[in-house]
């Protein structure tokens, strides 16, 4: 008989692992796959965490909390980077790593059920270097992992009967700080503190130390919706990092920024530093008079 239980599951795979077989030769792909798994293996035992099985380039693992799944993930993601002969043609190996919490069947020291099918998804949704988990796992994060995630999509998953919002775990140190607002410090007064004000037909809204990040997308869970058949569901996000406003874009036909200065820019899957004012355009080229056009200007004070 089985056992049912709660358990997060984490898929963690080697990116390309069929191009480092062409350049590298059989055997020594071999040799750096199987130094991958013994990573992710060891940062697995870490954390507390039962690896499951082995397959081919990927690893499946499960653990008692998202708190561990979460911190093995990052320990993986660490020391491939920093293993000195885990690269290709001067390039790091790379790993994409999912993860979901949730009930799962124990059963002849395999785990079977819908959480296991999600977790493996979360894994196809990710890119190299990316540990993307659910809004499920998230619930269940401590306070210093929660602050630590943000949504990046949201997708279909068979079973599910409903989309699934996508959450990125952010495990490289720059990455999480800036994602908390920046605190005034004693020797800080005087200096510029740069905020973004979006004009909406119905509304302003302000991006500043107070309200660090705004989503931007054809969904209703985002700060800002607007829809359009180019637009995507969770489109771009607006960031303030270290007192500058970025526009990170995560569509499939990206955001394009004109400036009043006459200056322009486009950006699909990156990121963008937005100075000045002018006009943004979700997937087309904006036009002043359209209703899906955001209407933005940065501004500058003395704290």
């Amino acid at each position: 008989m089985g056992q049912d239980i709660e358990l997060a599951v984490v898929f963690a795979d080697v990116v390309g692992s069929t191009h480092i077989y062409e350049v590298m030769g059989d055997q020594r792909a071999r040799e750096m796959v199987s130094t991958c798994i013994d990573v992710m293996r060891v940062a697995t035992e870490q954390f507390g965490g039962t690896v499951i099985k082995t397959m081919g380039d990927e690893v499946m693992a499960t653990f008692t909390s998202a708190d561990d799944a979460l911190n093995a993930a990052s320990q993986m993601q660490r020391q491939i980077i920093l293993h000195s002969q885990l690269q290709v043609r001067g390039q790091p190996v790379a790993l994409r790593i999912g993860c979901h919490f949730g009930p799962v069947v124990l059963e002849n020291r395999d785990v079977f059920g819908a959480t296991v099918h999600t977790a493996n998804r979360m894994t196809s949704q990710a890119k190299g270097g990316q540990i993307v988990t659910t809004a499920a796992t998230c619930e269940r994060l401590s306070a210093d992992w929660r602050a630590s995630v943000r949504q990046i999509d949201v997708a279909n998953i068979k079973g599910q009967g409903a989309e699934v919002g996508l959450f990125e775990a952010l495990w490289q140190t720059e990455d999480v700080t800036s994602m908390v607002p920046a605190m005034p410090l004693s020797g800080q007064h005087g200096r510029n503190q740069v905020r973004m004000r979006l004009r909406l037909p119905d509304r302003d809204l302000v991006l500043d130390a107070s309200r660090p990040q705004l989503t931007i997308g054809r969904a209703d869970e985002n700060d800002v919706i607007i829809r359009g058949n180019l637009i995507s569901r969770v489109h771009a996000r607006l960031e303030l990092r270290r007192n500058k406003v970025m526009l990170i874009d995560q569509s499939t036909n990206g955001t394009f920024v004109h400036l009043t200065d006459g200056e322009e820019a486009f950006v699909r899957r990156d990121s963008l530093q937005i100075k000045g004012s002018g006009l943004i355009g979700l997937g087309r080229v904006p036009e002043l008079e359209s209703v899906q056009t955001l209407r933005f200007s940065c501004e500058s004070d003395t704290a």
